[in-house]
């Protein structure tokens, strides 16, 4: 169950090599050209592919709403001069002091641990005061569930869900992390 309401403000999230920071109308390219690669759409269960115009503008204007149910960080490395825009990682609010976490590495950064350098700092820094955060990932992406077993989350069964992207229903493996 999602929650109605909003978001608090996005703050401003430190890490070893990144950072994680609200979204900008000026990623919207950046945003656009990674999470229109087949290669990052296939492995989310809501980024289409192709990608259709004024999709990314309407994502980064929900991102930047504070009525938002979603917190919504861009993974930030240009203080190690990586790039301003690495990937994506989000937290949609559920009941109960529970979230759900996403996210997305453009393909130039995979395999590098930002991904689970990014998990492991908006873990750290719980800014929705969570008690337990959840996560899926389909099963023909075993690093993305090794970041998630790297950070401490615990394999809880197996689901499926549906991907704009792939236009079928693809089979998941659902964690937990208690906070």
């Amino acid at each position: 169950m999602t929650l109605d309401t909003a978001a608090p403000a996005i703050t401003v999230i430190e890490a070893e090599r990144i950072i994680l920071r609200p979204v900008r109308r000026s990623d919207t390219g950046l945003l656009g050209h990674y999470a229109g690669d087949l290669r990052v759409a296939r492995m989310t269960s809501r980024i289409p592919h192709p990608m259709p115009p004024g999709a990314m503008e309407a994502f980064v204007a929900r991102a930047m709403n504070p009525g938002c149910e979603e917190a919504i960080w861009v993974i930030d490395g240009s203080s190690t001069q990586m790039g301003e825009v690495l990937g994506v990682i989000s937290l949609k609010k559920m009941d109960r002091d529970q979230s759900e976490i996403g996210y997305w590495v453009a393909p130039a950064f995979w395999n590098t641990g930002l991904a689970s350098e990014a998990v492991a700092a908006l873990v750290a820094a719980n800014p929705l005061n969570n008690t337990a955060i959840f996560a899926s990932v389909f099963q023909d992406n075993p690093g993305s569930a090794r970041v998630l077993t790297n950070n401490g989350f615990n394999y809880l069964g197996d689901a499926e869900t549906f991907s704009v992207a792939r236009n079928a229903h693809v089979a998941t493996w659902t964690y937990i992390r208690k906070l």
